[in-house]
């Protein structure tokens, strides 16, 4: 059993003048992990003279290269996809048996292709002082991981924050608030201070009407995934306290969370208005 959804995409920059762009990347296409089957798939560019080009990069995500010879007042990106959202179990994954209890260290030439996802980057007090809470002694590795989502969860309240960027780990935990890219940043950095690998997920979460929530919705979402060897990535949605599922759609999974921006790109100096939406249908 299954749902078949639509999903629409639209993000609008409209500028109080004519101006010109700079070359822009779009990470906006389900990568190619997704265990979400896509039905179908549509980008597309609403601002005339545009030249678009689709590439990967080095974690091999769908990147879209836009550049425009011209100025213009508008500039409009649409997606829209067809996803087939099969109920999925996220404990459906086998463990080496040398990572199936923490810790454990990984092996040979693993080891080596994990090194950008092992990279501490922050280590500030805060975070120093959170990581010596929490329990190391040795543990199944599921335990492990589902025990810190959970307390992401609990002590981490989450608020929408419209500015750019992301807050440090010790402004989180500071704060006790952040967006889900923030709290999935944190999440991605506690990982590797306790030597597992980890990534920063952009993605689509396509959330179906339940008892507690009568609609359904979908919008842009962060979360983590952690590398267990035997099981590869595994999803973890701080946000939710819950392991990653068929709602999670992810369009770009990086070491850093800059170079999974959903946009980037920049125009000339100018003033202008950004009008964004995501909404989701039911098909069948």
């Amino acid at each position: 059993m299954f749902v078949k959804v639509a999903l629409n995409h639209q993000t609008t920059y409209r500028f109080d003048k004519f101006v010109y762009l700079g070359p822009h990347i779009a990470r906006l296409r389900p990568a190619p992990h997704c265990r979400t089957p896509i039905q179908s798939y549509s980008f597309q560019v609403h601002t005339p003279e545009h030249t678009l080009h689709w590439l990967q990069d080095p974690y091999a995500n769908f990147l879209t290269r836009l550049t425009f010879p011209n100025p213009t007042a508008e500039f409009k990106i649409e997606v829209d996809l067809i996803a087939e959202l099969h109920p999925i179990n996220p404990f459906d994954f086998f463990l080496e048996p040398y990572a199936e209890k923490y810790p454990f260290t990984y092996e040979g030439d693993l080891a080596k292709e994990l090194i950008p996802f092992l990279e501490i980057t922050e280590a500030g007090f805060l975070l120093r002082q959170w990581l010596a809470t929490v329990d190391k002694k040795p543990q199944f590795i599921t335990d492990f991981i589902v025990a810190i989502n959970a307390r992401m969860r609990e002590e981490i309240a989450y608020e929408q924050r419209f500015e750019s960027g992301i807050q440090s780990c010790e402004s989180t935990l500071a704060r006790k608030v952040g967006s889900c890219r923030d709290s999935s940043w944190l999440l991605v950095q506690i990982m590797r201070h306790f030597g597992l690998a980890a990534r920063f997920v952009s993605g689509y979460l396509i959330d179906l009407a339940s008892e507690e929530k009568p609609e359904d919705s979908a919008d842009l979402h962060a979360w983590a995934e952690v590398y267990l060897p035997g099981a590869g990535w595994v999803g973890l949605d701080p946000t939710s306290g819950l392991l990653a599922a068929e709602g999670h759609i992810p369009l770009a999974c990086t070491a850093n969370p800059e170079r999974a921006a959903p946009i980037t790109g920049s125009t000339e100096p100018c003033f202008s208005k950004l009008d964004f939406s995501v909404t989701v249908s039911r098909l069948q």
